[in-house]
Parts: C-alpha cells; sequence; structure tokens
C-alpha cells in the first residue's frame, strides 16, 4: 500500500510521423475498404449485415440484452482480448439492468447530481438506501497493520532512461523491425554504454532523447501499465532485452532504484482504515448484488461466460 499522492504523468509519446510509411498505409488502405463494402454491398452478399433487431441471448428479469447493446458498451472496456472485453461489457449491462428493476420495485426514482446520467443517479441511490458496510474500528485497523507492514510503504522510485523505437501495434512489419533494431542497439551498448545518449538522441522517437533518453524518476501510476510492469522488475544498468508496449520497443537503462521507506503508524492508520472500508463496501455490493440476482433472474449468462 502506498502513499497517497497526486499523480504526475511521465509523457511517453511517439513524434508525429513516426508510425511507419506501412502502418499508415495500412489503415487508408483499411479505410477504403471499408467504404468501398458499405457502398457496394448486393442483397445477396452473404457478407452483408443481416437485416433487423439484433439476437438477444442475455435477459435479465423482463429486459432484454441484445448483441448490438454488448458491443456498443464493449467500447467502453478495454481488456487483453475481445472475449474479456464482451464478458466485461456484458457483466455491466447485467448490474445495470438489475439497478434498474429494483429501483422499480422499489419506486425510486432517478435524481441525477452533478452531471451524473440517469443510470449513474440510480446505482448512487439504490446504494446509499439499501447497502451497509461496517465501519473498521481501531483494533482492525491495528491487526491489520502489524500483519501487513512489509506491505506499508512509500512509492518505490525508478531512475529510467529510454530509447524508443516506435512501431503502430497493429504492423506486424514495424514492430519485428523495432524489436530488431532494439537488439542490435542493445549488442552495441553492452559493448560500449557510454553511448546510451548518442543512440538515443538519434534513434529514439521520443522527446526525451532531448535529455539522452532520460524520462528521470518514475513511480507506479506515471506511464503506462506494460511499461511499468517489466521496468520495475528490472536491475540497474541496461537491460538485456527490449521491453514492449503498445508504443513500440525501448531499449531501457535503470539508472538508480529507490525502495520506498515503511510507513509508521501514524502515517498508515488513515490508508489502512480507508483500504479496510473500501474492502467492506465491496464485499458488501457483492452480497447485494448477489441477492438482486436471486430476485430478479439473469438468463444467458453462461453463453457469455463460456464463449471463446
Amino acid at each position: 500500500m502506498s502513499q497517497t499522492r497526486t499523480r504526475r504523468e511521465i509523457p511517453i509519446v511517439m513524434d508525429a510521423g513516426a508510425l511507419s510509411d506501412a502502418a499508415r498505409q495500412h489503415a487508408h488502405d483499411h479505410a477504403h475498404d471499408h467504404a468501398h463494402d458499405h457502398a457496394g454491398h448486393r442483397a445477396d452478399d452473404p457478407s452483408a449485415p443481416v437485416p433487423g433487431p439484433a439476437p438477444v441471448w442475455l435477459r435479465v428479469g423482463d429486459i432484454g440484452i441484445s448483441e448490438a447493446d454488448i458491443a456498443r458498451e464493449m467500447q467502453l472496456h478495454r481488456a487483453d482480448s475481445p472475449h474479456h472485453a464482451r464478458e466485461d461489457a456484458a457483466r455491466t449491462l447485467v448490474v445495470r439492468a438489475l439497478v434498474r428493476l429494483e429501483c422499480a420495485r422499489l419506486g425510486i426514482d432517478a435524481l441525477p447530481e452533478d452531471g451524473e446520467t440517469e443510470d449513474e443517479a440510480l446505482v448512487r441511490q439504490l446504494i446509499d438506501r439499501e447497502v451497509e458496510s461496517p465501519t473498521p474500528d481501531e483494533d482492525a485497523v491495528r491487526r491489520f497493520y502489524e500483519a501487513n507492514r512489509e506491505r506499508l510503504h512509500h512509492p518505490d522510485r525508478i531512475g529510467i532512461s529510454h530509447i524508443l523505437l516506435a512501431a503502430a501495434p497493429s504492423d506486424v512489419r514495424a514492430r519485428g523491425e523495432a524489436r530488431d533494431r532494439a537488439e542490435s542497439l542493445i549488442a552495441a551498448l553492452k559493448a560500449d554504454p557510454g553511448r546510451f545518449e548518442a543512440f538515443a538522441a538519434e534513434h529514439s522517437a521520443c522527446p526525451s532523447r532531448e535529455q539522452g533518453g532520460s524520462l528521470g524518476w518514475i513511480e507506479r501510476g506515471d506511464t503506462v501499465p506494460e511499461f511499468e510492469r517489466q521496468i520495475f522488475m528490472l536491475r540497474e544498468g541496461l537491460a538485456g532485452l527490449g521491453v514492449e508496449t503498445r508504443y513500440g520497443y525501448h531499449v531501457v537503462r535503470v539508472d538508480g532504484i529507490v525502495r520506498g521507506a515503511p510507513l509508521s503508524w501514524p502515517e498508515a492508520a488513515p490508508r489502512v482504515a480507508a483500504y479496510l472500508e473500501t474492502q467492506a463496501r465491496q464485499n458488501a455490493l457483492q452480497g447485494y448484488l448477489e441477492h438482486l440476482r436471486e430476485r430478479h433472474p439473469v438468463e444467458g449468462w453462461e453463453q457469455i461466460a463460456t464463449a471463446e
């Protein structure tokens, strides 16, 4: 559990034009083909969308959730696969339907506040009225603190320099070339570590090249998750392999590591109390949702959860 702080964004960005020509051409061709397909569909084309309403396999009480509903909601859910995004989207729609049905049963009308949507207002009002969660007492906070001291510390910090070899996520050829270039630069830097700043200035697509590739000191949450998952496992010095992210491949050098100091009891107590309160509230919400599922049966979820 780390210290609460204001998030500091450290951009890892590509220059305009850093994407390969192949990637831009691929995007152009795809847009052209897409437009041509829409213009050229014939009534007997088997690939054309089937007319009529989208099928409904998922139901909550008397509310049907169509495949079109799920597809629209999927756009708001980032996941590691389309299946997981679909499952997350469907789960959100099920919860929304459960809330609507229960609010209708209880006679709760939406009263939005501060720019809330109607659905958000219904969720807030229902939870405030129906869900109670215990507040942890000082003994519970103290027990957690004593049992988890090794986890309670100020954030670790890592000094990082990098060389970004940019490649679009969809451009397989460019990503392969970026990986190969990263391996070549790493081999050269192993032979002559002092050339890192010069290589950054020459090869990096990140503005940090103006500082020899330095991103300064980073804490978790400062950059993109896939970058941090890898760099916080490294030791000081040049990483032996390129670090892959959505932006391409990074040649990485760890310039320093500072482990966060342990939190004292006065520092930890409010953080632990907030954590335990959040956990208790989440458990209470989960139990309440299970109760709602019993009252308003959900049909068709097995098709969502097992589909690959």
